[in-house]
């Protein structure tokens, strides 16, 4: 048995998952595969069955979101005794020494570890680039070795390296998110926990999201659901952040003549009790990880 198990969530991913997997295939640092799906129906499971019968699959049944589907496999990451799991989104891929690099890298008070995440032609992923870019040029300034790690506040969960360690000490993703935000919250449990994220310069891995620019409306949720993301911080006070959020959103309905800002002030005063209780309930070692 390999010590790294590679997690990947589909949800009709035929367009991208023969790449995925034949670069894990590939890759100078052996690792196992599980592939959780998510009710796909553009024929994703036939392909995997055919080309890479090695792989284990779970069938969901229903699409159950990026989250919740990630914890079946972190769940079998811990059971199963791997010393890691790498979390790759399905419309992403590896280089062949990606996993070699960042092991090498590892240490054990790094939670996660990420490569160098590029688009498809190359270049700095544009989101990896404003997140994480000033850190990492800012290191890559002076003498470093390929082991060097740089220290982040925050990366994308296209292209996560968990350690056991972190993953029974943060847990699963939060179920306070069902799609966009969980990696956010994810991080800030694993910084509550004093347990640090980086990213390896020496190792590089694609994120292909190619002609998948999200409309002025998609924009404005996204907005809305980093209310939700301060919320379930668990290193902010709750208190003043209820009041502070809630403010923030009619400024944001304001400014940009927007209502989508005014209808998700309904729903998150509705889901202020769930919200709290989530966030409480993530402050606890291996929460959210299924039974």
């Amino acid at each position: 048995m390999a010590d790294v198990l590679v997690v990947i969530v589909t949800y009709n991913a035929l367009k991208w998952v023969g790449k995925c997997l034949r670069s894990v295939e590939r890759s100078t640092y052996p690792a196992d595969v599980v592939l959780i799906d998510n009710g796909s129906t553009d024929g994703t499971l036939p392909l995997v069955r055919t080309d890479f019968p090695q792989v284990r699959i779970i069938e969901t049944g229903e699409n159950l979101g990026f989250g919740a589907a990630n914890n079946i496999g972190l769940r079998m990451a811990l059971d199963e005794g791997y010393r890691f799991a790498y979390l790759l989104n399905q419309d992403a891929w590896l280089e062949k020494d990606t996993l070699e690099r960042l092991i090498a890298a590892h240490k054990e008070e790094l939670g996660v570890l990420s490569p160098m995440q590029l688009d498809a032609r190359g270049r700095r992923d544009k989101r990896f680039d404003r997140k994480c870019g000033k850190y990492i040029d800012a290191a890559l300034g002076g003498y470093h070795k390929e082991t060097l790690v740089v220290e982040v506040p925050f990366v994308m969960a296209a292209h996560w390296l968990l350690s056991r360690k972190a993953i029974e000490t943060v847990g699963g993703f939060s179920p306070a998110f069902r799609q966009y935000g969980e990696d956010d919250n994810w991080l800030h449990r694993l910084h509550f926990h004093k347990l640090l994220c980086g990213v390896v310069p020496a190792a590089k891995a694609v994120h292909d999201r190619a002609g998948r620019r999200p409309g002025r409306e998609k924009k404005m949720a996204l907005k809305c659901i980093s209310t939700v993301v301060k919320l379930s911080d668990p290193n902010r006070p709750w208190r003043w952040m209820r009041i502070r959020e809630v403010l923030e959103l009619v400024g944001m309905g304001i400014k940009n003549f927007s209502a989508i800002p005014w209808r998700y002030i309904r729903e998150l005063r509705e889901r202020f009790p769930e919200l709290k209780e989530y966030r409480e309930a993530s402050m606890r070692k291996g929460a959210f990880l299924p039974e």
